[in-house]
């Protein structure tokens, strides 16, 4: 790939930078990653990978936009309110960057369709605000041998690792998912809206950073924060042996569609 002088002037602050250079933007043109939300979480990781130039950005989301969205959901705006999501998204994507292929899928996430959608992408952003489909998440990139970055966020904490195969997975965190209403959901308690723009960004800078090649992932680590205090803390966590999908005698042979939803985030 050549790139353009229009490119060239576009990307000039990624190519200024040692560990990406021509080579890297290149890279970054040539990647393909799928974010799963396109809400608190997935709208700034879609705005930053599209700036930077991922080549192709999938990304799915079953609802609208709603006026209660854009407290934090940054991709959409006022008007958007009643669109479904992934169209809202990708108009503002494109209008950063025309370089960007954008494939949308306004749909649910589940045990049918996932594996489908998940096997084209180098690397997924889970940007979900629910268990059933996070562990979905994991379990079919562990499936499938994919990368991901976990993410999520309740009142004014932060939390998100990444998986890599042959890494600690989100079952290896957390087995399974916990009992129905034993953790509020963000209808429920509540969430600062810059606290989804603190950890989207981090997780498209995984995301980048994946496609590049270059520095150390959040692999066997668990990223917290608390914004109220802005304390950061890495919490290690080696691969669980017996993790039941990834550990060395899994039990899952397959997917699963948990029936309980809550807004995911432990405190630790």
């Amino acid at each position: 790939m050549d790139l353009t002088e229009e490119q060239i002037e576009r990307y000039s602050r990624h190519i200024l930078l040692q560990d990406v250079g021509v080579e890297g933007q290149e890279k970054i043109l040539n990647g393909r990653v799928l974010i799963v939300g396109a809400g608190g979480l997935g709208s700034p990781a879609a705005l930053y990978l599209a700036a930077a130039g991922v080549g192709h950005i999938g990304i799915i989301d079953a609802d609208v936009v709603d006026l209660s969205n854009l407290q934090r959901q940054v991709i959409h705006f006022t008007k958007d309110v009643g669109r479904p999501k992934v169209e809202s998204a990708k108009e503002k994507m494109l209008a950063i960057n025309p370089d960007v292929e954008v494939t949308t899928y306004h749909e649910f996430l589940d045990s049918h369709n996932a594996k489908e959608i998940i096997e084209p992408w180098d690397f997924i952003i889970d940007g979900t605000d629910n268990f059933p489909v996070k562990f979905l998440i994991n379990d079919a990139c562990v499936m499938l041998g994919k990368a991901f970055s976990h993410g999520g966020i309740l009142r004014f904490r932060g939390q998100t690792f990444t998986h890599l195969p042959g890494t600690a997975c989100y079952r290896c965190f957390f087995k399974e998912p916990p009992p129905a209403g034993a953790v509020p959901t963000c209808s429920q308690a509540g969430v600062l809206g810059a606290i989804a723009g603190m950890l989207g960004t981090i997780q498209a800078a995984e995301a980048l950073k994946y496609l590049l090649g270059v520095g150390d992932l959040l692999t066997n680590r668990l990223l917290t924060f608390d914004a109220k205090t802005m304390d950061f803390r890495t919490i290690k966590v080696k691969p669980r042996r017996t993790c039941e999908i990834c550990g060395d005698h899994p039990t899952i042979d397959h997917l699963i569609d948990y029936e309980q939803a809550a807004c995911d985030l432990k405190k630790h």
